[in-house]
């Protein structure tokens, strides 16, 4: 019999609830909580498709030392021991932890007690440094506290809502539905988006402004000396409840503030710009989202800061539908700061710099026994923290949850600081990581619909994630894995948690200890949920914190008094002097690079590319370029490419984009070696940081794109039992050297990692570029040869590499072209086709017939006949998938178009496209646009000829 549970969705920041469907111990289906008041029963095409994502297949069951498998009881005497000999060897400071915003709330609180509080180091950080840190460097200097102001329903209730620096549409399509619906609800309702690139978000804009990269300070510089000089101030506001109005004025008029010069330096219509100004001034309900186009910048606090500076001088906070609002990037991002999981934190949003809240954390944990020994000033923030590994300072390093080989900035000089790291410890879900494959000591987790604990969204709203399954093998919770290993060394007492609801509360009681007018009134305060117990905990409804004894339902918006929680009481308006990017463009690397989230994936695709339709929007890496630059540098759509920087290299596929300004490319942050050949993003970026907020400039990168030099293409499709049943290749040893200098290709090709066995380990071999893509059944490759490969003999490779014989083939040897299948006693077991890639059938049908061969069916004689085409007879090749939820490709959308579908309405009645979670509903807007385009010139050609 079926059962439903409510649980959070493990993707971004947004916090949707969900309800799973369990029918003998698996999740056979989910969707939308509708009561969750983060979602209210909406979802993504990614949180649609999470059943899709779960299976033992790939996981860790056991934990490793140093390569072997070994049971939990030598693993943590391991950790334990190997921790405390660095410690005696090397000082406090020699051991460091770098957590993710994928962990919960309750995990983030426990490894932060033992490292800080009785371990003594302060070098604990997160990958919120990555996403958030300026947001709340900006929040807590401006307004006293990392505290987000506003609640999701001020989306819904503003006049004009701003995107700046957020592709709301694909980085969180929820809130981008919710204002939609918003939108349609309010015809009043403008909204303004402020990006360099044309993205899906556009949409719904009434207004976009496509600004110079890393001009967003000097733009809303601009429109606080705009609202000053049109008296558009609000002067009651400003002088009740700030400080600071002339200091941050007298700056944003230091340069010249007119619009017209503004503009210039933004790269905007002057006119355009004023509009946006008199709508912003015009308004008292304006809520501005901002993300990391924002704060992934060198100076990005002060780009927080010049947002905030305009909602506070204009008073547009602390109201219904207003505020300056940071969306957050990760599930849990908010949830880590509030126990202290940033270097420069304690717990329950202490700071080293406040008054007495060193000894106030050190009694609230001080036990009998043991008295913890908290470090007297903050630790490295992440990028700092690699660097004081390269340096030798660290020399034992715990990570969990999170993959800095991909994610971190100059990515190559992080893999070489791990490398040299003596002691790397690495909590992980998954087996096949190339992180994994560096560790000294590897602990299996537990993961989504496994972990029980909470989460903290966007709006500061707390809420369960359940643990539904049981976690495979012997996966563990990482706070029961930290709370263990501090058993081992000597910390029992203060670690003797048996349930998660025990730590939620000791927590709370955290939040509330000494938080009196008497000791420094703070802002997070969770006294209204102290003592709960393990069924009130069990229980807990989604809540936004404070939640006190006066506000026991929580609170939806702070600041509605005017008071801030700053020493004053007022909130501090900042100047802002603005700054260009630091990574200068030069005639080496002229190329502005921009790179950021994919529709249908998530950070290192660990789980999303476990489901095969979120792999078809976007299949393989890309760069997106402007067509003056492709036609320029002698590229074509679909080509391959090298984009190359002074910290690394990227091989992509191109896609000629009118979304790109001229001069500027963009590429995905996904991909890894666990998935192509030298696909990572973060290798791109040089390691610069906000002096604030620590934050690297992942967003405005310097580099050079040329086509790939390559003499051959081919698909591989795999069944699962050739993918993955023939015996690991050696992991890589060396991909792209740090060292090397980037004026030619690297000669150095990356062995494949350990995920690619037998067949397609030996298909990779000596090829410039491979990728990775999993499928319904099977798996499939893409492959690019060099020109040394040129004269491979693809005929005696089959019989060489494939253990199944070939059946059909069709070779065209002047052309290189060639087709081949194996069959074996009716199965399709392998298909491979050697030419360019626009000539690749779309593989549903392929997929069909892998799937009915792993079931036992065998093909039919027109099936056999017809799988060298790779399609029925006659059949329509789909095109690119643009609706995920259904499997709808461009073709028969622009079909639909051709014989009189007008609408989104209208395509979704005939193709169900746009009808599930509307993430596609953008990409089918632009569709009906172009087909109209198309369709005009047609008619304005047959009338001239007429």
């Amino acid at each position: 019999m079926a059962q439903l549970n409510l649980t959070t969705c493990p993707y971004c920041g947004v916090g949707c609830g969900i309800e799973a469907q369990l029918e003998e111990g698996r999740i056979v289906d989910v969707k939308g909580d509708s009561e969750h008041p983060a979602n209210y029963g909406r979802l993504c095409v990614k949180g649609s498709a999470l059943a899709e994502t779960l299976g033992h297949h790939g996981r860790l069951t056991r934990p490793r030392v140093d390569g072997v498998e070994v049971d939990w009881d030598t693993a943590l005497a391991s950790v334990a021991s190997r921790l405390h000999t660095a410690r005696e060897a090397h000082g406090n400071e020699a051991l460091a932890a770098y957590l993710s915003g994928q962990l919960l709330t309750e995990d983030y609180y426990v490894a932060n007690k033992l490292f800080k509080g009785f371990l003594g180091t302060p070098h604990l950080d997160t990958n919120s440094r990555l996403c958030m840190a300026s947001a709340v460097a900006a929040y807590k200097r401006s307004l006293g506290a990392d505290a987000v102001p506003c609640s999701y329903e001020d989306i819904e209730d503003a006049e004009l809502v701003v995107l700046v620096g957020s592709n709301l549409a694909w980085n969180h399509p929820v809130l981008f539905q919710r204002l939609r619906v918003a939108k349609n609800r309010n015809p009043l309702m403008r909204v303004v988006v402020i990006d360099p690139r044309v993205t899906d978000s556009c949409e719904l804009a009434d207004l976009y402004l496509g600004i110079r990269p890393g001009s967003d300070a000097r733009l809303f510089n601009g429109l606080l000396a705009w609202m000053a000089k049109k008296k558009r101030l609000n002067q009651v506001f400003v002088e009740r409840f700030t400080t600071g109005l002339e200091e941050a004025l007298a700056a944003a008029q230091e340069d010249d503030a007119s619009v017209e010069a503004v503009a210039k330096d933004c790269d905007v219509d002057a006119e355009r710009l004023e509009t946006f100004y008199y709508w912003f001034a015009s308004q008292l309900h304006v809520v501005t989202l901002y993300s990391q186009g924002i704060n992934q910048s060198t100076s990005g606090t002060e780009k927080c800061h010049a947002i905030i500076n305009c909602h506070l001088a204009g008073g547009k906070i602390g109201l219904s539908g207003a505020g300056p609002f940071s969306i957050t990037g990760q599930p849990n991002a908010m949830g880590g700061r509030e126990v202290g999981g940033l270097a420069n934190q304690l717990a329950a949003h202490m700071d080293y710099e406040h008054p007495g809240a060193i000894e106030r954390v050190t009694r609230f944990w001080s036990t009998p026994s043991l008295a913890p020994s908290l470090p007297s000033s903050p630790g490295h923030k992440a990028v700092q923290l690699f660097d004081a590994i390269e340096r030798g300072e660290v020399k034992a390093l715990w990570i969990m949850a999170t993959n800095p080989l991909a994610s971190l900035p100059d990515a190559n000089r992080v893999r070489a600081a791990i490398e040299r790291c003596p002691l790397v410890i690495v909590s992980e879900c998954m087996a096949d990581t190339d992180l994994v494959a560096m560790a000294d000591i590897v602990l299996p987790a537990s993961g989504w619909s496994e972990k029980d604990g909470t989460v903290t969204n966007s709006e500061r709203r707390i809420s369960r994630q359940r643990g539904l399954l049981s976690p495979p093998g012997e996966a563990r919770h990482d706070w029961w894995i930290i709370s263990r290993v501090a058993e081992r060394m000597g910390y029992g007492e203060a670690f003797c948690y048996q349930h998660p609801w025990e730590i939620f509360d000791e927590h709370a009681r955290l939040s509330a200890f000494e938080n009196d007018a008497e000791h420094q009134l703070r802002l997070f305060n969770l006294s209204g949920l102290v003592g709960l117990g393990h069924e009130g905990y069990d229980a807990l409804k989604p809540i936004q914190w404070p939640v006190t004894p006066e506000a026991p339902r929580g609170t939806a918006r702070l600041f509605e008094d005017g008071i801030f929680a700053t020493a004053t009481g007022k909130a501090r308006i900042w100047p802002v002097k603005p700054q260009g990017p630091q990574q200068a463009l030069s005639k080496a690397f002229p190329l502005r690079l921009n790179s950021g989230r994919v529709r249908d994936q998530w950070h290192t695709m660990t789980r999303t590319a476990r489901s095969a339709r979120l792999m078809n929007h976007r299949a393989e890496p890309f760069v997106d370029v402007h067509e003056a630059d492709a036609k320029a540098l002698g590229l074509r759509e679909h080509s391959l490419a090298w984009v190359r920087a002074a910290t690394g290299e990227m091989r992509a596929r191109v896609r000629i984009s009118p979304a790109q300004r001229q001069g500027e490319v963009f590429v995905p942050i996904h991909w890894t070696d666990r998935f192509c050949l030298a696909g990572r993003a973060g290798s791109l970026y040089q390691s610069l940081t906000d002096p604030l907020s620590g934050q690297p400039e992942s967003k405005h990168g310097a580099v050079a794109l040329t086509a790939l030099d390559i003499s051959w293409e081919a698909t591989l499709v795999l069944d699962d039992e050739l993918a993955f049943g023939l015996g690991a290749a050696e992991p890589s040893a060396l991909m792209n050297d740090p060292s090397a200098q980037m004026n030619e290709p690297s000669a150095l090709m990356n062995e494949p990692p350990a995920l690619v066995n037998g067949v397609a380990a030996r298909a990779c071999e000596d090829t410039a570029y491979w990728a990775r893509i999993p499928l319904t059944s099977g798996m499939r490759w893409q492959l690019a040869g060099t020109p040394e490969c040129s004269k491979r003999d693809w005929m005696r490779w089959i019989s060489d590499n494939l253990p199944v014989p070939v059946g059909p083939v069709a070779q065209d040897a002047s052309s290189g072209r060639l087709r081949a299948a194996g069959i074996e006693h009716g199965r399709l077991r392998w298909w491979l086709m050697v030419g360019p890639v626009e000539e690749l059938p779309g593989l549903g049908w392929l997929v069909e017939r892998l799937q009915e061969s792993a079931d036992g069916k065998s093909m039919s004689s027109e099936q056999r006949r017809r799988v060298l085409a790779g399609c029925d007879d006659g059949a329509v090749d789909q095109g690119p998938v643009v609706c995920s939820c259904h499997q709808v490709g461009r073709t028969p959308i622009v079909a639909a178009i051709h014989s009189g579908d007008d609408s989104v309405e209208a395509l979704g009645a005939r193709l169900a496209c746009g009808t599930q979670c509307g993430s596609c509903i953008p990409e089918l807007k632009a569709l009906l646009e172009e087909e109209k385009s198309h369709a005009s010139a047609r008619n304005a050609a047959e009338a001239q000829f007429a």
